[in-house]
Order: structure tokens, then sequence, then C-alpha cells
């Protein structure tokens, strides 16, 4: 499946992390096309997605309690991979942002959760295959009109963006094309645990670079997961300025190089 670049880059600012669902069963249609989505985006065969079109309550009781609890979700996709491959982590954070902005675009709310549900629910409701594990899980359905008072917590005034000054490890500004910062710019968007933002970013003339930051809290969700919803963030992006490119997966604390493509002669 080709990345669609103009609908999921119209999807990055809009996306919003949302546990606070109003209960409206989700049409056929949209239902059709999502499950469509989590079929056909397997750009790395060590992750997949599985849509789940019943109420996720099972999988997030007993978990987080009344602050931060999800209710009134009508499904949820559980994002698995396989373990043997040792980027799976990141692997599985860009093909799980892929489905979440297809979900934006379609008027679903979503919520990256890594941490908090019942596992073993759910490797038993997706399949879990000799293996593999679920790494994340989001709630899917129409969120309610505003934002709680919990959500906007959880989500933003605690934890507010850092600017793009605290990512960039290198290359002056005025040295970058306007492409490469609507690119970081889109990553900084990115959703990560507790709105964490580990990426760090370096760029030169052919490629830019992601790491992991050297903070030692983990919150029991790999930093490499959120940097693979990072990395989906600069392709499609890029894509977007008509730029294309390929990752190369990259040894600790970096996670992977986007390098650009050399432009075709005209």
């Amino acid at each position: 499946m080709l990345i669609p670049a103009e609908r999921w880059y119209n999807s990055i600012p809009v996306r919003k992390s949302r546990r606070q669902y109003d209960g409206r069963p989700i049409p056929a249609d949209v239902l059709s096309s999502l499950q469509a989505t989590c079929a056909d985006f397997r750009p790395f065969p060590s992750a997949r997605a599985v849509l789940i079109t019943q109420p996720p309550d099972d999988i997030f009781r007993g978990i987080l309690g009344s602050y931060g609890k999800v209710k009134g979700a009508v499904g949820c996709i559980v994002f698995i991979g396989n373990m043997t491959d040792p980027e799976v982590q990141a692997k599985t954070g860009y093909t799980g942002e892929g489905i979440i902005l297809e979900a934006t675009a379609l008027g679903l709310g979503t919520c990256w959760v890594g941490g908090f549900f019942r596992k073993d629910v759910a490797t038993k409701v997706s399949g879990v295959k000799t293996g593999e594990t679920v790494l994340a899980i989001t709630p899917i359905g129409f969120a309610v009109a505003n934002m709680t008072t919990e959500e906007r917590l959880l989500f933003g005034r605690s934890h507010p963006r850092k600017p793009l000054t605290a990512l960039i490890n290198s290359t002056a500004e005025s040295a970058r094309p306007l492409w490469v910062d609507q690119a970081l710019e889109a990553a900084r968007l990115a959703p990560s645990a507790t709105n964490r933002q580990p990426w760090r970013f370096d760029v030169d003339a052919s490629c830019i670079t992601i790491s992991t930051d050297k903070m030692n809290v983990n919150f029991g969700v790999s930093k490499r997961l959120d940097c693979g919803i990072a990395m989906l963030h600069i392709e499609v992006a890029t894509l977007h300025a008509g730029i294309q490119g390929t990752w190369e997966f990259l040894k600790k604390p970096q996670v992977a190089r986007f390098i650009f493509a050399p432009p075709v002669a005209g």
C-alpha cells in the first residue's frame, strides 16, 4: 500500500489523543475502509495491526482507575510485533501511526496506549502468533465534542510540546530547505508516551537521523516505538513536499536515518 501523503499529512495537525467517546456505532463503510488499511498497510513483515469491532472495556478495565480511563469506545486496534526483529518497536510505531492517521481522516478518535492495558485480553482477542506480542493499542470511536478536563490534563497542560530548537542537534535553520523544516515540524507533532517527545534529530544535506534522548524515563513503553511514530510523520511530510526517500535502521541510541532520494533529472 502506498502512503496517501496528502490525506495523512492533513490528518497530522488534526489528530488528538482522545480517551472519551460518545458510544455511537461506527458506520459499516468506515469500518470496512479502516479494516482495509489494517490489512494493506504492512511496510514491515514484523509489524501488523488487528481491528477489533467490539467495545474494548475488558482490555482497559481496572488499569487506570477513573483518571485517564478510556470510556465509550466501540472498538480498538491492536498493534502487534514479532519480537525476533530487533527493530520491531520502531516498525510497529511507524505502522500503527499510519493506521491512526487513516482513522483520523475517517473522522474517528484514537489514542496510543502502550503501557496501561490488559495485555492478556488484547492477546486473546487479536490472535497473536508464536513470537509475537501486543506492543500497543488504540481505542476507536467518535470522540466527545469537547475534551474533558481529564484529557486536557493528561495530554496537554502537564507536558507541553518542546520547540524544534530543543529537538534538533545540528544544522542551522537558515541552511535547511523549507520542506525539511516541515518534516521536522510534523515529527514534533507526533504522539508519544505521556507526551515525552523522546526523539532528537540530526540533519544534513542528504538525510534526517532520529535518535532517542538521554533521559532515563521510559514509562514502560519503548522510546523506539515513539520514534517510529515520528518516522512516519517525517516520511508523510516529505512525500507531501514531493520528496521521496528510504529508511535505514541504526544501532542505539540512534533509531533510523531517512535518506533523501536524489531529484529525478528533467
